[in-house]
């Protein structure tokens, strides 16, 4: 009879508190937002963190608030972009995809070893000890820190020369590795950009090239070799602007240690299409590394000295049938600088209040 009395008592107590819970649920319920659900659903829901809110949830509740914009998922890129504007009813700003890359090339191969590392497999371990194993204290350890930070399986270590190595088809821009190294040697870069400095150093001279043979050493010739005035120095090393570098890739070939590195097999070339040249001379005269040859009037063409800037095809007009005679093509041979014509001097701008001679 205990027994009864006790099923009895627990079945009223279960029918009890399920008819408080739904009572409960419904009383004290948060109304679903449609456009958080959309978006979240949209999300690649990998959760990496590199919006800089607590997983996709967190980044689709900041988006439907208003509190981040519509391409705040760096893994997402420019797809997740739009389809999150289309939702919110805004549109999608045009922003290029970001690679996370290494700025060194300080490998063992190159920087010297101060002592045997022996200790944690950790670059944050090893960067406690006297400031890390190689004689350059600002070197990557390629001790795995930020290959175990990805989530995506874009990095690993290259063995041999102890330096961390990204695959830039697998990166998704979470920025996992550069919040990861404590040497700072992974920086987000704009996926398209050809040349970089592989170098944070701020070192001058011997003072880098005594501990490795392939850092900046701040002589400024990149500077010097930029016609674009894309390059600044900042703290003893060369700042590249990206929205005034043309990729033509001098910076990199005056850099006397290498540091300043370019994708040279994608570097471009300009080709003048004879059968539409008229010989306006406006792509010669745009021309700062004396590419083009040609008299007025008469068919120009363009040598081995061109490195690809596209500055004489932004000058080039467009014929009758809406076409340039110059595209920008893909390099098939090495540019060749002993090809190249004398080119004048730009003038200087005449000051205020200076009248012209004539």
């Amino acid at each position: 009879m205990n027994i009864v009395w006790a099923i009895v008592v627990l079945g009223a107590m279960g029918i009890l508190f399920g008819i408080l819970l739904t009572w409960t649920a419904k009383v004290f319920a948060v109304e679903s937002n449609p456009r958080r659900d959309a978006v979240r659903e949209v999300l690649p829901g990998a959760n990496c963190g590199g919006c800089g809110f607590p997983g996709c949830d967190g980044c689709a509740d900041a988006i439907a608030e208003g509190r981040a914009p519509v391409n705040a998922c760096p893994v997402g890129g420019a797809d997740v972009a739009k389809k999150v504007a289309s939702i919110m009813g805004v549109e999608a700003g045009e922003e290029e995809k970001k690679v996370a890359r290494v700025v060194c090339q300080g490998g063992t191969d190159n920087c010297k070893t101060r002592f045997s590392y022996n200790g944690i497999h950790d670059c944050v371990a090893a960067s406690t000890l006297s400031d890390g194993y190689k004689t350059c204290k600002y070197a990557c350890m390629g001790l795995g820190t930020c290959e175990k930070a990805c989530p995506f399986g874009a990095i690993h270590m290259d063995e041999n020369r102890h330096i961390a190595v990204i695959d830039e088809e697998k990166c998704q821009s979470c920025g996992k590795c550069v919040a990861a190294c404590p040497k700072h040697v992974i920086e987000l870069r704009p996926i398209s950009q050809k040349v970089d400095l592989a170098c944070h150093n701020p070192g001058i001279g011997k003072a880098v090239s005594a501990n490795c043979q392939i850092g900046c050493i701040g002589c400024q010739r990149c500077i010097k070799a930029c016609k674009f005035e894309a390059i600044s120095m900042v703290d003893n090393l060369p700042k590249i602007d990206y929205t005034k570098c043309r990729q033509c890739m001098m910076c990199a070939e005056a850099c006397p240690t290498e540091a300043m590195k370019a994708v040279f097999e994608d570097r471009q070339v300009a080709v003048i299409d004879p059968s539409i040249c008229v010989g306006c001379g406006a792509c010669k005269r745009t021309c700062q590394f004396g590419a083009i040859q040609g008299e007025l009037k008469v068919r120009h063409f363009i040598n081995d000295a061109c490195t690809g800037c596209g500055e004489c095809a932004s000058v080039c007009p467009l014929n009758k049938k809406g076409k340039k005679c110059i595209v920008i093509r893909t390099r098939n041979r090495p540019r060749d600088p002993q090809a190249a014509l004398p080119v004048a001097p730009k003038a200087a701008p005449a000051k205020a209040g200076e009248a012209k001679k004539d």
